[in-house]
């Protein structure tokens, strides 16, 4: 192979003379690392599956859901450890090991957690696989914290399972909370509410009876809720008319399109304990909506004995959901409480001057939903 090289100008004309050169032959690549250069250790004290050998450990949901925790890292621990050790490990990476006494790691575990030191907490993680509604799952994707590949209904055609709650489990909506509702429809009969004998409640398979001696007239709110069950089943019909399209040919992309979100789905899910932790103080929160709340105890329940240091932590210091850990306050409800405090002591605070003493549960605010969480913290305070 030849290159051009710029020579010096000619004598008669002037301008710049190309000759060409041989081409120097290209420096050969640096040798990649072989078998020989690598080191290999073995532990200092015999390993564990922290699973105990388990390929899957599944908790149920519903009536076709489930969680099934798949994999942990790290999967094998120092014999008689927890995951719980890759934490201190990791939050000790600058100064070597460290102690190594469990009662030192759990004092380690909890102050990174008190402090909200979080970072070590990434070096956990879990991988599940679940089955959940569609409804469901819509919510769990904006946890944009893990990684997730779902079944696709464009590929596969989608199974025949769909979610329905019994005729006791459908509830109100909420007055205070415009995306929740926790109350539910009274199933019992017009007899009970006006302190007539003990009646079966509606059945959530069959449509309400005509009343006679031995069945009774259902209440409005039974026929209600009754009407909500079948509105489930006949949305769970389109079923077939999904499969009768796609037998004659409509895509199935294009045939899911009708299918309603009560149907399930599933996912494979990996998720490092951190954002795990986040996860469950939100969906374990009595706000969420229950049937979330039915998945992110069953996780719970699962990393519970693989991480219990960090568990109990969490326990002790989460603040975003009202289930478990402290009282997250605000500016205004600490006011609020050192007002109340104050009331108690006889308008006297905590320095000795005279402050007016406020009614309990008095909030700087007209915000009604703000008045309502304040009043639920106070109980849980003992106020």
């Amino acid at each position: 192979m030849m290159e051009t090289r710029p020579q010096a100008s000619s004598g008669t004309t002037g301008k710049p003379v190309e000759v060409q050169v041989p081409a120097s032959a290209p420096t050969p690549p640096a040798p990649l690392a072989g078998p020989g250069s690598m080191t290999r250790s073995k532990p200092e004290t015999p390993l564990a599956d922290i699973l105990d050998g388990d390929a899957r450990r599944e908790v149920p949901i519903h009536e076709h859901g489930f969680v099934a925790l798949l994999d942990v890292m790290p999967r094998l621990v120092p014999a008689g450890q927890t995951a719980d050790a890759a934490i201190v490990q990791a939050a000790r990476v600058s100064y070597g090991q460290g102690t190594k006494k469990i009662n030192e790691d759990r004092g380690l575990i909890r102050y990174l957690l008190r402090h909200r030191h979080t970072t070590p907490f990434e070096m956990v993680e879990f991988k599940f696989h679940i089955a959940m509604p569609i409804f469901i799952a819509r919510q769990w994707i904006r946890h944009r914290t893990a990684n997730v590949n779902e079944y696709s209904g464009r590929y596969s055609v989608m199974p025949d399972k769909f979610y329905r709650p019994t005729l006791d489990q459908v509830r109100k909506q909420s007055a205070m909370n415009r995306q929740g509702g926790a109350e539910r429809f009274g199933v019992a009969s017009t007899n009970q509410e006006h302190g007539g004998t003990d009646v079966s409640p509606v059945s959530s398979s069959s449509p309400p009876r005509l009343p006679n001696a031995d069945c009774p007239m259902p209440s409005s709110e039974s026929l209600t809720a009754q009407a909500f069950i079948d509105y489930l089943r006949e949305s769970e019909d389109l079923y077939k008319k999904y499969l009768d399209l796609t037998n004659k040919g409509v895509s199935r992309e294009m045939a899911r399109i009708g299918l309603p979100v009560s149907l399930y789905t599933q996912w494979y899910w990996k998720i490092d304990l951190h954002n795990l932790l986040h996860f469950l103080s939100l969906r374990m929160d009595p706000h969420a909506q229950e049937e979330i709340q039915w998945y992110a105890r069953a996780m719970h329940d699962l990393v519970q004995p693989l991480v219990p240091i960090t568990m109990e932590a969490w326990r002790d210091y989460a603040t975003e959901g009202g289930a478990v850990g402290g009282v997250k306050l605000t500016r205004l409800e600490v006011e609020a409480m050192r007002a109340e405090i104050a009331a108690l002591k006889g308008g006297r605070g905590e320095a000795g001057h005279d402050q007016a003493a406020a009614p309990a549960s008095t909030l700087a605010t007209d915000n009604k939903r703000e008045q309502a969480e304040w009043e639920a913290k106070r109980k849980r305070l003992g106020f």
